[in-house]
């Protein structure tokens, strides 16, 4: 039986490591056949609610979904009652009786657990200030395309402590990858994210590194990753960052320090010349296109696992 049917997935932390690696092995197999599995959600329904911007996201669950036989409907949040001030919980049982499943792209974590929590329905989190989780599994998965493994691999990411470094570092010590983020001071990832990383690592067996100093956290990479310096809700930042993170920019001075053969990842939009030079994300390690193209097969395998009692 399928131990996932029925879960929300919020931050990862709700998944086994088995859990998560049949995800991913999923996903590659959706990917290598998507015929197989054109009808497996019929007659599903998939509410998507938006309170942030979305490109990815918005497309590889809808197209996703809409793929695997279901529909989904499409929901920007202040166009709702709950952009008036309807309880959460509410809102939760009243689409519990509607559709088969949620999946949220806001900024509070906190609605998202509640929401999760007064459902009767899988709730997904599609992006919270905290945790990007979907995006992880896309990441992993093109790692494992290009590595062949994820045990063991050293992944870096450079940049701000923000919501893909949290998921990396909850994913990557969930399955054995070491993990090492740099930031400038003061930008660290929260330590609560740190602490549950370095508790999944001594049972994975991962190694988590924390610095502030990117030549060191780049030192043997399999993978270079960042995101952009001011995440969505703190563009009002940008200048100043602009200055912080300017030594943190992934380039060709930088990348000398990992493995011959890394991979550059990124979870897009980007912006060339700020945290990534173009000629790194235009390069011959850059995967971006097939990570943000794995975002569909990804998130196809965790509908059916959530929504598909197989």
């Amino acid at each position: 039986m399928n131990s996932m049917y029925g879960k929300s997935i919020l931050n990862l932390t709700e998944l086994t490591k088995e859990e998560f690696l049949s995800i991913i092995e999923l996903a590659v197999a959706i990917k290598a056949d998507p015929e197989a599995y054109r009808g497996v959600l019929a007659g599903k329904i998939l509410a998507m609610i938006f309170e942030k911007n979305s490109t990815r996201t918005r497309i590889s669950f809808e197209a996703g979904i809409i793929q695997l036989g279901g529909q989904a409907i499409v929901l920007d949040s202040k166009s709702t009652q709950m952009g008036r001030g309807e309880p959460i919980k509410d809102t939760a049982k009243v689409m519990s009786s509607y559709v088969d499943g949620i999946m949220i792209r806001t900024y509070s974590d906190q609605m998202v657990a509640e929401l999760a929590k007064e459902a009767s329905i899988p709730v997904i989190n599609g992006l919270t200030d905290d945790h990007h989780p979907c995006q992880i599994l896309a990441d992993f998965q093109t790692i494992y395309e290009q590595k062949g493994k994820l045990e063991g691999i050293k992944l870096t990411y450079i940049g701000d402590g923000n919501n893909m470094a949290h998921s990396f570092l909850i994913a990557g010590s969930l399955v054995g990858m070491d993990i090492s983020i740099a930031t400038p001071k003061g930008y660290e990832p929260k330590p609560e994210f740190v602490e549950l990383a370095k508790k999944n690592a001594k049972v994975s067996g991962s190694i988590i590194e924390i610095v502030n100093d990117p030549d060191q956290a780049a030192k043997n990479a399999d993978v270079l990753v960042t995101d952009v310096w001011a995440s969505m809700g703190d563009e009002s930042e940008q200048k100043e960052r602009e200055v912080v993170f300017k030594e943190f920019q992934i380039n060709n001075r930088l990348s000398v320090q990992a493995k011959k053969d890394y991979l550059f990842l990124h979870c897009l939009p980007a912006h060339r010349g700020e945290e990534v030079s173009a000629d790194i994300i235009d390069g011959i390690h850059s995967m971006i296109y097939e990570e943000a193209a794995n975002r569909l097969h990804a998130q196809k395998a965790l509908m059916v696992k959530l929504m598909a009692n197989l």
